[in-house]
């Protein structure tokens, strides 16, 4: 059973490992570790510190010290500017208490996975105290105005942005797809998987990134010292393991979802040929190339793949080529090659006839028959289930049945 414990534990939090550092990995690392001169920020307000106190959900299990929303939130009431000012003492001096950075590792099993003996079938939630989550929300808001105030984040990014949803994402795939189709070229999407996505983050890359966007000092070592000494627990009834963590975003924190768009940003502003667009929603990253031929279509993506390659073996991020895709559109009548020979890492991607991305069911002639039809599906098992709940007489009445 310890055994087990120290694999899921290694599996959940992975290394980044000094040693393997080539000269271009060394020269970031510097860099993230030299003075920051930019003007620092304002202070804190009360009205901050409120606003993220009360979006705190009472429900959410809290994290190692057991302290809850509810709890946290009755604290605020009776000293508000005693905690207003605790923060902004963190801010200050650019520290985040060490004891906030403690995760407590909760495996979920994913669906599907119930009868596998792989740690892979789990997926770990990262419980956090109130008092970090309230911080970090008050923190990543303010880093997120920076970066989005100077354009910082690349306008292909869809994923955690304001004012901006799934369906934006889709749509502007659909857009370059139709615009393609239109001029009777052919299409190749490359739909790109990354292993275990939050937890790959490379701290260095985040605050190299964070330079870059001319982020305040203030607010930038307070992330730096957020993103230094952390440390999980994985506890059962009978063992109780602390690991220190090296890299990565906590899955659950509020932090997460903007330091991994600023990670991620380096890649979107890759120098794509005119052919090429890349669309992600946060990590899920889908590669559109237009061709006037199969074969030109093909040489390009290929081409994309060898930048985005070598992107990730600089930043160290690792695409799972085996749940990567590619996929040929056309609606062209000629007698034409079908196949497609599309690498990454040197490995021949598998092609398919569909593509799921963000819950949207895109076909290899983009007319959506098999979204619509998987949507029916879905209909017609809900309306069977409803109707055999919902009697005229008995059970729902019509306002819980709609």
């Amino acid at each position: 059973m310890e055994e087990t414990v120290k694999l899921m534990l290694e599996h959940f939090t992975p290394e980044d490992n000094v040693q393997d550092d080539s000269e271009f990995h060394k020269q970031i690392r510097a860099q993230s570790q030299g003075t920051v001169n930019t003007p620092d920020d304002r202070k804190f307000t009360l009205a901050e510190i409120r606003n993220a106190v009360e979006s705190m959900n009472n429900k959410k299990a809290p994290g190692e010290d057991g302290i809850t929303g509810e709890i946290f939130k009755q604290a605020f009431e009776t000293f508000p500017k005693y905690i207003t000012a605790m923060y902004n003492e963190c801010l200050r001096k650019g520290v985040f208490p060490k004891r906030w950075k403690r995760a407590k590792l909760i495996p979920i099993v994913k669906p599907g996975k119930e009868d596998s003996e792989e740690v892979t079938k789990f997926r770990p939630i990262s419980l956090l105290s109130i008092e970090e989550k309230i911080m970090e929300k008050i923190l990543i808001t303010r880093i997120n105005y920076w970066a989005y105030s100077t354009n910082f984040i690349n306008n292909n990014q869809y994923g955690f942005t304001p004012q901006r949803t799934t369906i934006d994402a889709a749509m502007a795939v659909k857009s370059i797809v139709d615009e393609g189709l239109k001029a009777g070229e052919v299409i190749i999407l490359v739909s790109l998987d990354i292993e275990t996505a939050f937890d790959a983050a490379w701290w260095p890359n985040i605050l190299k990134s964070l330079q870059d966007c001319g982020c305040p000092r203030n607010l930038y070592y307070l992330i730096k010292s957020y993103l230094n000494q952390r440390s999980a627990i994985l506890s059962t009834n009978s063992i109780k393991m602390e690991r220190d963590i090296s890299r990565g975003c906590p899955k659950g924190s509020c932090c997460g979802p903007g330091l991994w768009n600023i990670q991620y940003n380096s890649l979107l502003n890759l120098n794509f040929a005119k052919q090429t667009k890349a669309i992600a929603f946060a990590d899920d990253l889908i590669l559109v190339t237009r061709g006037k031929r199969v074969v030109e279509a093909e040489n390009f993506t290929n081409a994309e793949l060898s930048k985005i390659t070598a992107w990730a073996k600089n930043y160290k991020i690792e695409f799972n080529d085996d749940k990567s895709t590619a996929m040929l559109v056309s609606r062209r009548k000629r007698k034409e090659r079908k196949e497609i020979n599309v690498f990454l890492k040197y490995k021949l991607l598998k092609q398919v006839n569909k593509i799921k991305y963000l819950g949207i069911i895109m076909d290899s002639i983009f007319k959506f028959r098999e979204h619509i039809t998987y949507a029916a599906e879905k209909c017609t098992k809900l309306i069977c289930s409803l109707s055999k709940s919902a009697k005229i007489t008995w059970d729902f009445d019509m306002k819980s049945s709609r």
